[in-house]
C-alpha cells in the first residue's frame, strides 16, 4: 500500500514538474525544483519537501501559486501548498511516511486567483475608497497603513483586492516574502503546530514576513488561543514595520467574539468599507466580463441582469456565465426573455415586487410634494426633479415599457419618459449630492 501511495504521488509531481518546466526558464527551474518532492495530498493541502529551509523559503514565496495551479491542472483539487524541510532525502522519506505528517518546519499559502488583478477590478462608487487603499498599500515600500482592514458583505470584492494586492506585491518586489491564507487556514495551522508541540516553526514563518494576509478574520472570533496568538502575531509584525492586510465581513468594532484589545488593534491603521453594488457598477462589471465572452451580449441584456441581480457581484458574474453556456451550449442567441428563462430560478429568489405605486409614494415622500403634483403637467422645478427621478426609477426598477410608465404619470408620452431618464443620468454625472440623494431614495424602494 506505502509502495503504491509513492508511486502515485511520483506520477503527480512528474506531471506537475514538466507543467512547470514549461512555464519557468531553465536556470529558474533546476535552481528551485530540481530537488523538491511531492510527499501526499490530505484534504486539499499538497505537502512537498524541499532539501533546505534556504530553497523551501524562496519556493514558498515565489512559486507556491505555480505548483498550486500545475497540481489542479494535473486533476487534483489543492487549496494549499507547505513546503516542508527534510534531512532525509526521497527515498527515506517515503519509507518513513509516518514521520512525514508531524513536520519540524513548515509554510503556507493560498493559491492565488490569476482574475483577481487590480486590472480586472472595475471600480465604482460603492468601492472607489476600498479600492484606492488596497492600491495604495500594494504600491508603498513600507507600510502605508498597518493593518489596511477591508470589510464588506459576501460577494462584494474584499477577496478580489486581497488577490490583487499579493498579485501587485509578488511583480513588483519579488524579494518580499507574503503570506495570504484564509483565517480558518491560520487557525488550522496553529492549532497543528500545538498538536506536534511545534509552535516555534509557525511563530517562525508567521512573523518573519514582510506581509501577512489573512482573508475573513471574523473566524477566529470566540477562538480564545487563536486570538491570543493572533494578537502577539500582529504587534510583533507592526512593530518591526511589516505590512498586515486583513478582510471581514463587518467592521473590527462589530466583530462577534472578538477581544476590546484585537478589536483595538484591527482598528488602529485604515478600515475601508465596501458597501452593496450599485447599478452603475453592476452594469460596469457585466460589461466587462462580457468583452471576455466570445459570444455576442447585447447591452439590454445586461442592463436587464444588473437591474434585476442586485444580491452581490459573485451572483451577478454566475449569472452571466449561466446564460452564456446556455446559448453556447443549445445554439440560441442571447436575449431578455432567454436570459429570464435560464434564470427564473435565481431572478425569483432576488425579486422583490416593486409597483409603479411605491415608486410614486416613495418619490412623493422624500421630495415632499403631493402625489397629484407629480402626475399633473406642472413644470415648477421641484415638481419635474421628482417626475424626472420617479420615472427614471421606473425604468430602473421595474419591467415596466416607457410607454406603460409614462401612462402611470397622468399619460404622458413615451419620449416624456426618454427625456427624464436622460435628465437624470447628467444630473447624476454632473451633480454629487444629487447623485448621494438618488442612491438613498432607490434603496429605501428597494429595501
Amino acid at each position: 500500500m506505502l509502495d503504491s501511495v509513492a508511486e502515485k504521488m511520483k506520477q503527480i509531481w512528474a506531471e506537475t514538474l514538466a507543467d512547470i518546466k514549461r512555464e519557468l526558464s531553465a536556470s529558474d527551474y533546476e535552481a528551485w525544483f530540481s530537488k523538491l518532492h511531492l510527499i501526499e495530498i490530505n484534504d486539499d493541502i499538497a505537502k512537498i519537501s524541499a532539501p533546505s529551509k534556504y530553497v523551501k523559503d524562496n519556493v514558498t514565496w515565489r512559486y507556491a501559486d505555480v505548483i498550486a495551479r500545475a497540481l489542479n491542472a494535473s486533476g487534483c483539487q489543492i487549496n494549499c501548498v507547505n513546503i516542508d524541510v527534510y534531512d532525509n532525502n526521497s527515498s527515506e522519506i517515503t519509507e518513513k511516511s509516518e514521520e512525514i505528517k508531524t513536520p519540524t518546519n513548515f509554510a503556507s499559502t493560498t493559491v492565488l486567483d490569476k482574475k483577481f488583478t487590480f486590472k480586472n477590478f472595475i471600480v465604482g462608487k460603492p468601492n472607489e475608497f476600498a479600492y484606492a487603499a488596497a492600491m495604495r498599500v500594494a504600491e508603498s515600500d513600507s507600510p502605508a497603513f498597518n493593518p489596511l482592514f477591508l470589510y464588506g458583505g459576501v460577494g462584494l470584492g474584499k477577496t478580489h483586492l486581497m488577490h490583487a494586492i499579493a498579485w501587485y506585491i509578488k511583480e513588483t518586489h519579488p524579494e518580499k516574502s507574503v503570506i495570504y491564507l484564509s483565517a480558518e487556514k491560520f487557525m488550522y495551522l496553529f492549532i497543528k503546530s500545538l498538536r506536534y508541540k511545534d509552535a516555534m516553526s509557525f511563530k517562525e514563518m508567521f512573523r518573519n514576513v514582510d506581509v501577512l494576509m489573512i482573508d475573513d478574520v471574523q473566524f477566529i472570533g470566540g477562538k480564545d488561543t487563536t486570538q491570543e496568538e493572533f494578537f502577539h502575531t500582529f504587534n510583533e509584525l507592526v512593530d518591526n514595520n511589516r505590512q498586515i492586510i486583513l478582510s471581514a465581513d463587518k467592521s473590527p468594532s462589530d466583530l462577534d467574539g472578538m477581544e476590546d484589545r484585537l478589536k483595538s488593534r484591527l482598528g488602529w491603521g485604515l478600515v475601508a468599507d465596501i458597501h452593496p453594488t450599485n447599478y452603475e457598477l453592476r452594469l460596469g462589471i457585466l460589461q466587462s466580463k462580457a468583452r471576455r465572452h466570445k459570444v455576442k451580449i447585447p447591452n439590454e441584456v445586461l442592463e436587464f441582469l444588473s437591474m434585476k441581480i442586485t444580491s452581490n457581484i459573485r451572483e451577478l458574474e454566475g449569472a452571466l456565465n449561466r446564460v452564456v453556456a446556455h446559448a453556447t451550449l443549445v445554439g440560441t442567441s442571447i436575449t431578455i426573455d432567454m436570459a429570464s428563462d435560464v434564470l427564473r430560478d435565481l431572478l425569483r429568489s432576488n425579486e422583490k415586487y416593486i409597483t409603479m405605486d411605491l415608486i410614486q409614494r416613495k418619490v412623493c415622500e422624500f421630495y415632499n410634494i403631493k402625489l397629484t403634483d407629480l402626475n399633473s403637467a406642472k413644470r415648477i422645478k421641484a415638481i419635474a426633479t421628482a417626475r424626472h427621478v420617479a420615472m427614471y426609477l421606473a425604468k430602473q426598477l421595474t419591467t415596466k415599457s416607457l410607454p406603460d410608465i409614462g401612462r402611470s404619470f397622468g399619460g404622458k408620452d413615451h419620449s416624456t419618459v426618454i427625456h427624464a431618464v436622460k435628465k437624470v443620468k447628467e444630473n447624476i454625472a454632473n451633480d454629487r449630492e444629487f447623485a448621494t440623494n438618488l442612491e438613498i431614495l432607490t434603496k429605501s424602494i428597494e429595501n
